[in-house]
């Protein structure tokens, strides 16, 4: 058994020898596809990511009908953080508004001279948490705070966090579209490079049938080669991809006007990265079984 194991290994890296060229294309074929794929993906990854960390900026402001009064505040702002959707829970005063509001106009804080310091209503700033920061999410945790408090009136961005949860849909749509023709492209692609390969040597697969060679011990050595081509492109591609996020995508994300300046880009974790590898596996041993039933009839 290892015997013929060995075979077929010697024979697979024996035939990539005998066509340098036929095979070095293939190789590049799929480091390309696989590259391609991998970019898409990471440009699609980072994206979302950064379109999450603007909602950490989302909050609720409840505005009150009336000021709580001393005694009833600590236990109003008690009620409000047993809610899962809250993170923080902070009372804003009428007086400390105004605060806020003389603040804002800076040099022009003195067309409010005269004015009470009552007349700004007074409000609960809430932070949200993260998995609640969604359309579906606040809208529901706002229906609980109309039943909670006695509010006048609730801002928390409502055009900005429909705008901000269609894009994150359309990106995620575009993502699988754009990731499956990609695929599909890269597996059309390479099966006809092996094909070109198999088309060059018909000649030795015609013989081999005509000898009486069975249909395994053709097709196992240039499944082999295919396999090993591919992972060889999966490495080459993901070197590329390692290359293109240090000087391309990196660099255009944090030139990106609204990257915050923290923000960490992510690239392939571990298992991501042999998921591409074990890709180029897959994709060259596909690519060479779909090409050799039109050679050998299997």
């Amino acid at each position: 058994m290892l015997e013929r194991i060995r075979y077929f290994i010697f024979r697979a890296l024996r035939n990539m020898r005998q066509w340098p060229f036929l095979c070095t294309a293939s190789i590049l074929t799929m480091a390309v596809a696989l590259a391609t794929v991998g970019s898409f993906f990471l440009v699609v990854v980072n994206v979302e990511q950064l379109a999450t960390r603007w909602t950490k900026e989302i909050q609720v402001i409840a505005y009150l009908k009336a000021p709580p009064a001393t005694a009833e505040l600590p236990e109003l702002i008690k009620k409000i953080k047993t809610f899962p959707e809250v993170t923080t829970v902070a009372y804003v005063s009428p007086a400390e508004a105004m605060t806020r509001f003389r603040e804002r106009l800076g040099d022009e804080s003195g067309l409010l001279d005269g004015i009470s310091d009552n007349v700004l209503p007074a409000s609960f700033e809430i932070g949200v948490q993260q998995e609640y920061r969604t359309q579906q999410g606040v809208s529901q945790f706002v229906e609980k705070l109309e039943n909670t408090l006695n509010l006048d009136d609730l801002r928390y961005g409502q055009k900005w966090l429909e705008r901000f949860t269609s894009f994150v849909q359309m990106l995620r749509f575009v993502g699988i579209v754009l990731g499956g023709f990609l695929l599909l492209a890269a597996l059309f692609i390479v099966s006809n490079t092996i094909k070109l390969t198999l088309y060059a040597r018909r000649d030795e697969l015609e013989i081999m049938a005509l000898v009486g060679a069975t249909m395994r011990f053709i097709k196992v050595p240039f499944m082999l080669e295919g396999a090993i081509q591919g992972f060889l492109g999966g490495l080459l591609s993901l070197l590329f991809l390692a290359l293109s996020f240090s000087f391309i995508i990196a660099r255009s994300l944090n030139s990106f006007w609204l990257t915050p300046a923290d923000f960490e880009l992510l690239f392939l974790s571990f298992s991501q990265q042999l998921t591409l590898v074990l890709s180029g596996v897959l994709l060259g041993t596909l690519g060479s079984l779909s090409s050799l039933r039109r050679f050998v009839r299997l």
